[in-house]
């Protein structure tokens, strides 16, 4: 039974991890270790400003849908 839970701060976050462990539950966590690297994260916001300044467009979403149809089916 997955449960999502938003924490506010660092200590609500310790709070919860020890109650998980000393109750021996399973559970994931999303970490920060599953950053992007930093190249890719830059090229990120080259493509964004690119777009945001004009130098780059957009597709519209059909043309994507038909490219992807005919290469997947």
């Amino acid at each position: 039974m997955p449960v999502t839970v938003n924490l506010h701060s660092e200590d609500q976050e310790k709070a919860l991890f020890d109650f998980l462990d000393k109750m021996n539950f399973e559970y994931q966590s999303d970490d920060e270790d599953l950053r992007l690297p930093e190249d890719q994260e830059k090229e990120i916001v080259i493509r964004d400003n690119d777009f945001v300044s004009g130098k780059t467009n957009t597709r519209n979403w059909n043309d994507i849908k038909r490219d992807l149809s005919t290469i997947y089916g």
